[in-house]
């Protein structure tokens, strides 16, 4: 992730930070917004710029209005900060829309193929590795799976098991332990 932060540009650094910090999906990291710092740590996800109107819309997998909260780390607060100190907001708070509006997905995929020229050839790298990077350091350090579920805006939990199961294999061994030294101290 750090390589991608150096060679992107600031627009684009701006959207990998808050996939790769709050697990936000592309459309609804475009939507950042200064308005949806609600606390030092906390980004209240509200919205999502919709990819074939390239206007704010409703959440997936929710209602017009519902919104749901993330963590934010101090430095992805501070990204926010600094790029809305450098570059301003529109009115409403937005951070990336230009005076030609909000990226397109083509555009951003062409600028993430650019970012990705420079970089180490690795299978499968785009923008939606960044959100996966949350939901794998999020599960490493222990934080609990339904958290990180809701945190995503996954549908269900099973959504979040299925792709991210894989990152949880020692679970079965640490809790035979804890319950077999449970055991021996009812005992």
């Amino acid at each position: 992730m750090k390589k991608a932060l150096t060679v992107a540009d600031e627009d684009l650094a701006l959207e990998i930070v808050m996939m790769a910090g709050c697990g936000l999906r592309n459309g609804e990291a475009r939507a950042v917004n200064v308005h949806n710092v609600v606390a030092q740590d906390v980004y209240r996800v509200r919205e999502q710029i919709h990819s074939n109107t390239l206007k704010p819309a409703k959440l997936k997998h929710r209602k017009t209005g519902e919104f749901r909260e993330v963590p934010l780390p101090r430095s992805v607060r501070e990204a926010i900060e600094h790029y809305a100190a450098k570059h301003g907001t529109t009115k409403e708070g937005y951070l990336l829309c230009g005076p030609g509006g909000y990226f397109t997905e083509g555009m951003e995929r062409r600028r993430v193929k650019r970012l990705f020229e420079d970089l180490p050839p690795e299978e499968g790298v785009g923008m939606y590795g960044f959100r996966h990077y949350f939901a794998s350091n999020a599960l490493d350090s222990g934080i609990p799976i339904t958290d990180v579920a809701e945190w995503m805006g996954h549908k269900s939990i099973e959504e979040t098991y299925r792709t991210y199961r894989h990152l949880m294999p020692g679970s079965i061994t640490k809790a035979a332990r804890i319950l077999d030294a449970g055991l021996w101290e009812a005992a």
